[in-house]
């Protein structure tokens, strides 16, 4: 099951804490139960700092302010929500007013502390990515990989995880979603940070010059070699070698550059004398390069070689709620830049969230630049979306779309709905969509969906869709 946020639950009464303890991790979150401040203090140093805490107001000493987890400085900016009896409604009022995000009365409602729980856990998330996208206008490493959905915190994750060492890596995924960016992310957090970041495009360079390009030549090893040539590999030794679009590679390259990954060493074009490098080699394809493989157009011994491990994009389809943290970026990037001040209207705003975006992050920040170049006042509108002739119908069947359409620039955003509430709309509409085009085919579904089989499962089963 995944880990959806670490709570700390923190109750006097073992059953309340074994109940409520054991529905949370029903629902994929990762729970530790105490029974004291004392003991919440303890787990702290010994799991980290959590993403929520869920403390019991009738815990001793009660509430007071001074000595709750609400006003101690290892707990801040930690969200906590009150769990409090009925007649508690005072204290819960004043707790909230110390710092509380949040309070529940006991008997709790298992669903309806998944649903506060899960709104807490969103909005908490999103606050921290916004200030970190504030932090810095330059964005480096694994933050350089933008986003609040569950796919884009895995990928920071791996990204973390592996780039100190030096296993070679294989990123996959469409067009346009950040598959370099992930590349110089693994870059700038390995060893070989302050060694150089050489990127070459595979299908960009005609077959019979990659060779020279990538090994390098010696004068005369063919007509207009007037001079020695250091090859990309050579002016990347002691850094990182990225190698977009791999799927495009020539056989007889691909046989060249096996032995490099082999032995760390290679002749340049017309040369006698053997090169060493050391060369962290990150390899990336919009290609199924497995299917490759069995159609004979890509070595499997290079695939296995390249493929140290494999870090797989989403498309931004399959994961909308990255699109106004995107957007916020992109908008700060461009305010260091030019120093002016950028804002998006909420027409502007619903307009860039219903798009299909085929092009992926690479056409969402096209996009948002050219209306950006012809805003006058600083704040993009949907009338200024429309002067460059961008359609301004949503490209997502009606069905699939849980806001009204935005056809003008009254249109509202809704804000009476929680960002995790409108997302789990949006889910649950996609779901049942799927499922209608697919006869109800979950593993069909599941792929028109970017899901695995067994996630799409789990989600019906949250949301209780079978019925």
């Amino acid at each position: 099951m995944s880990d959806n946020g670490y709570i700390l639950l923190v109750d006097d009464e073992p059953a309340f804490r074994e109940l409520a303890g054991g529905w949370l991790r029903q629902q994929g979150f990762r729970v530790k139960t105490v029974g004291s401040i004392d003991e919440a203090l303890e787990a702290k140093k010994g799991q980290g700092q959590p993403d929520l805490v869920l403390l019991d107001l009738s815990l001793p000493p009660y509430f007071d302010p001074q000595k709750t987890l609400l006003s101690m400085p290892e707990f801040e900016g930690c969200p906590v929500i009150i769990i409090t009896g009925h007649a508690q409604r005072e204290l819960s009022l004043q707790a909230i007013s110390q710092g509380a995000w949040d309070f529940i009365a006991k008997p709790v409602d298992p669903d309806m502390l998944a649903v506060v729980v899960r709104r807490a856990l969103a909005k908490t998330r999103l606050e921290r990515e916004v200030a970190r996208l504030q932090g810095s206008a330059t964005k480096s490493g694994a933050d350089a990989y933008i986003g609040i959905s569950d796919s884009t915190q895995r990928i920071r994750a791996l990204i973390e995880r592996i780039a100190p060492t030096d296993v070679r890596v294989l990123v996959t995924g469409p067009s346009g979603t950040g598959k370099e960016v992930i590349s110089r992310a693994l870059h700038d957090l390995s060893t070989r940070s302050k060694g150089p970041f050489i990127s070459v495009h595979c299908g960009a360079i005609p077959a019979e010059l990659l060779e020279s390009e990538l090994f390098g030549h010696v004068k005369g090893a063919f007509t207009g070699a007037d001079k020695d040539k250091q090859g990309l590999l050579k002016l990347a030794d002691g850094g990182t070698l990225f190698l977009d679009e791999i799927g495009e590679m020539p056989v007889p390259m691909q046989i060249k550059l096996l032995r490099v990954l082999q032995e760390g060493s290679y002749y340049p074009v017309g040369g006698r004398s053997l090169e060493q490098i050391d060369v962290r080699i990150v390899s990336a394809t919009n290609a199924d390069l497995a299917e490759r493989v069995q159609q004979g157009d890509f070595r499997e011994d290079l695939y296995y070689r390249i493929k140290g491990v494999s870090i797989e994009t989403q498309a931004l389809d399959t994961r909308p709620e990255d699109i106004p943290t995107l957007l916020q970026s992109f908008l700060s990037d461009l305010e260091a830049k030019q120093g002016k001040r950028y804002s998006l209207a909420n027409d502007a705003l619903q307009w860039f969230r219903q798009r299909l975006w085929p092009g992926n992050v690479r056409e969402l920040k096209n996009t948002l630049e050219s209306v950006a170049a012809i805003s006058m006042g600083g704040q993009i509108t949907l009338a200024e979306i429309q002067l460059l002739n961008y359609a301004l119908e949503p490209d997502r069947p009606a069905n699939l779309v849980t806001e009204p359409a935005p056809g003008s620039a009254s249109t509202p955003v809704n804000l009476e709905r929680t960002l995790d509430e409108q997302v789990q709309a949006l889910e649950i509409s996609l779901i049942q969509a799927a499922l209608i085009k697919t006869e109800q085919n979950k593993t069909q579904a599941a792929k028109l969906l970017g899901l695995s089989r067994q996630g799409l499962i789990k989600k019906i089963e949250r949301y209780k869709l079978e019925a």
